[in-house]
């Protein structure tokens, strides 16, 4: 393909991708170096029965003139990277020189926000992932074993967890674990512990939600794997029973080296996906026990405390940091793979 007709081939793919790709990232990165502007207060009289005395008020005029003369707010350059509710660089220095034991320290700085929910995000998107590769290499490899018959309806069930939307997936296991619901109360009867909460339980909670993460993820892995099991060459599974292989042989040696591809971009969509984790924890109500990258930024911009657009904006940067990093290894051996395969 000449350049000027690959120019012009990739020119819309180009044009959208910096429209509703890269403008809204550099958008966002800009308006992380702003916080919010505070109240402009003015010293006025009150004046009573008993006397006058001066009081501090909020100047609504003058406040009003400061955020519409800088609608960004004040800049604070790289101030809210490095505060308290980020990366905390202070708080993490000072922790280790007030205390250095590793215990003692991991401790205070798993209590910063920012470090709670990369604990969390971190545990959920290395548990999921391959959670997910291989249950849905598992049922697809079963699926494709049963005869034509059962095929489709099994087929059908599987997918249901994909159709359901994840907040109405997680709500639904969000009131069946309830001491009400039939697993919470099915765990009460067989532990003889009325008392017995998921709920309540951190370790729980991170479990629970671990658990749904596969649950919903995994009919995407299989309906992926089980295409690609359609193209696996029947030839060579033959080639592979004749020389006396085995079952677990031939999807060692032939089947999983065929489907590498697949594996490499089921790979890249999980981690990206689960390293965003949010509507479980919305579902379940467990910020309490599980916070993630993704729930601090709604948290800045729908909490009850104020809209606060520059933490939102810094820590979507550190989320988009954060994918980059876990996909550069799949990228960099897809990428040598690309040019063995070439040389």
């Amino acid at each position: 393909m000449k350049n000027r007709t690959f120019f012009w081939f990739i020119l819309p793919s180009l044009v959208a991708m910096i429209l509703f790709i890269a403008l809204p990232i550099g958008s966002v990165f800009i308006q992380s170096l702003y916080i919010e502007h505070g109240a402009v207060l003015k010293e006025v009289k009150s004046c009573g029965p008993f006397g006058c005395k001066d009081e501090l008020q909020i100047d609504v005029v003058a406040t009003s003139q400061l955020k519409q003369e800088k609608p960004l707010g004040k800049f604070n350059g790289f101030g809210t990277y490095t505060n308290r509710n980020h990366l905390a660089v202070n708080e993490v220095r000072d922790a280790w020189g007030s205390s250095p034991n590793w215990k003692i320290y991991f401790s205070k700085v798993y209590n910063l926000p920012f470090y709670r929910a990369l604990a969390f995000t971190l545990t959920y998107t290395f548990l999921v992932t391959p959670l997910v590769l291989i249950l849905g290499f598992c049922i697809a490899l079963a699926v494709n074993s049963l005869p034509k018959k059962l095929k489709g309806p099994t087929i059908f069930v599987s997918l249901l967890p994909m159709i359901v939307t994840p907040l109405i997936g997680s709500l639904i296991l969000f009131w069946m674990i309830d001491s009400k619901g039939i697993l919470g109360a099915s765990l009460q009867w067989l532990f003889e512990d009325p008392n017995l909460s998921l709920k309540a339980s951190p370790t729980l909670t991170w479990i629970m939600l671990i658990i749904y993460g596969v649950w919903h993820s995994a009919p995407f892995a299989f309906i992926v794997f089980y295409a690609g099991l359609q193209t696996v060459p029947s030839e060579t599974i033959e080639a592979a029973m004749i020389d006396g292989a085995s079952r677990w042989e031939r999807t060692r040696y032939v089947i999983l080296p065929h489907l590498v591809p697949l594996i490499v971009f089921i790979s890249l969509i999980q981690l990206m996906d689960n390293f965003r984790v949010f509507e479980p924890i919305v579902g379940f109500s467990a910020q309490a026990s599980a916070t993630s990258l993704s729930w601090i930024i709604y948290n800045d911009l729908a909490g009850g405390e104020g809209t606060f657009f520059g933490s939102a904006g810094a820590t979507s940067v550190l989320t988009i940091l954060g994918v980059a990093v876990l996909l550069i290894p799949v990228l960099i051996r897809t990428w040598n793979d690309f040019n063995r395969k070439a040389a």
